[in-house]
């Protein structure tokens, strides 16, 4: 079926990503809109869902072929037509009428209501290209790194970099590992000290330095030996050193839509229906949208139980009466496949330990549940 041009008198509902957000988003269009009248779209840069919390383990293990089963096709996905392409702009018609998303090639996918689902971009091992050519280079350069490294420094105490350190012990035991936080503590201070010193000690208990309140500033060469911080600390025999210091939104092209979408960190303005200030029947879902709370994969199932149903109003001309209202704050941090720990922002706050974080995520990192989103079952 082509999207840009109509053969027929359907609408496109176009989902922009193909993430967890966006696919969740998807799926939950697809099985409300009247198929007769809409179009459900994904249009995504990447060939296959790339499952990234598996990213890690699939960088560092020289054994586990994980991404055999993390790069998940989009074949099974039903009612919903997935295009690939890279986004260059959106060109609006009109507030409220539609318009038409605009891909580098030049090609024009119509809409009548878009869902913006882009994403965050990452730093070190998970920094993947487009195409499958790329994200296996990636790969595979990655694991001839973690192979060679005697010392490997993390920079970044949060958890991407506290999971990077213990998947590397998980395969590599000999080798040295570093993590380097600027702050007093590992993670952020959404969740409890308690929690915070817990962690702590977990990734100790794997044999890993950590040195608090130090950045490092300048990143050696692949294939240089040693690095300096900012503190002064000079690891002299580091012969890998990792950037894990967070991602950032995937949103440059929003602002085609104009300069007020989008704030200066990038996240993108929304209402607490999830659509934006003065682009109506144009929604955000995911990590990119501006909203006080941890950018987790976790919160996209809420999002899209907000997005979805407000779209099918959109289309209808109703009122809107999902509102966001935030999600609760939950985490689970493998050090490993066996150790690890999580903090449910419940109650009075409960925190797990190493069984209980190794059958929820540490072993199987969550694929089953993301082959199933796929209908990969």
């Amino acid at each position: 079926m082509s999207t840009s041009k109509k053969s027929d008198d359907k609408k496109n509902v176009v989902v922009v990503g193909g993430g967890y957000a966006g696919v969740h988003t998807a799926k939950a269009l697809a099985k409300t809109l009247d198929p007769s009248k809409y179009n459900t779209v994904i249009i995504t840069s990447k060939p296959y869902y790339v499952f990234l919390i598996a990213g890690l383990r699939i960088a560092v293990s020289p054994t586990e072929t994980l991404e055999d089963i993390a790069f998940i096709p989009y074949d099974k996905l039903q009612g919903i037509n997935v295009k690939i392409g890279t986004v260059h702009s959106i060109e609006e018609t009109a507030p409220g009428k539609g318009g038409e998303v605009v891909l580098k090639d030049g090609e024009k996918v119509p809409y009548s209501a878009l869902v913006l689902a882009t994403g965050s971009t990452w730093t070190g091992p998970v920094a993947y290209g487009d195409t499958d050519e790329e994200i296996r280079a990636t790969v595979a350069k990655w694991r001839k790194r973690f192979a060679d490294a005697k010392h490997v420094v993390i920079a970044g105490g949060g958890a991407v970099g506290i999971e990077l350190a213990g998947e590397i012990k998980d395969y590599y035991p000999q080798c040295k590992v570093t993590l380097i936080q600027g702050s007093s503590m590992l993670l952020s201070d959404t969740y409890p000290t308690k929690f915070r010193k817990a962690m702590e000690g977990k990734v100790r208990s794997r044999n890993v330095d950590i040195i608090f309140n130090d950045y490092i500033d300048t990143f050696p060469e692949p294939g240089d030996v040693g690095v300096s911080t900012r503190g002064q600390n000079e690891l002299i025999d580091a012969d890998l050193v990792v950037p894990c210091f967070g991602s950032h939104p995937n949103t440059a092209f929003i602002s085609s839509l104009g300069s007020d979408v989008l704030t200066k960190s990038g996240s993108v303005k929304v209402k607490p229906t999830l659509e934006l200030q003065d682009h109506p029947g144009v929604f955000a879902a995911g990590d990119i949208i501006d909203w006080k709370e941890q950018k987790q994969a976790g919160k996209a199932p809420n999002h899209a139980g907000i997005v979805a149903p407000n779209v099918v109003s959109f289309l209808a001309g109703t009122t809107q009466k999902k509102v966001y209202k935030g999600s609760i704050e939950m985490i689970i941090i493998p050090v490993g496949k066996y150790v690890g720990g999580g903090y449910f922002d419940i109650l009075w706050g409960i925190t797990v330990g190493n069984w209980l974080s190794s059958f929820i995520k540490g072993k199987t990192l969550i694929v089953p549940l993301a082959r199933s989103l796929m209908n990969y079952n």
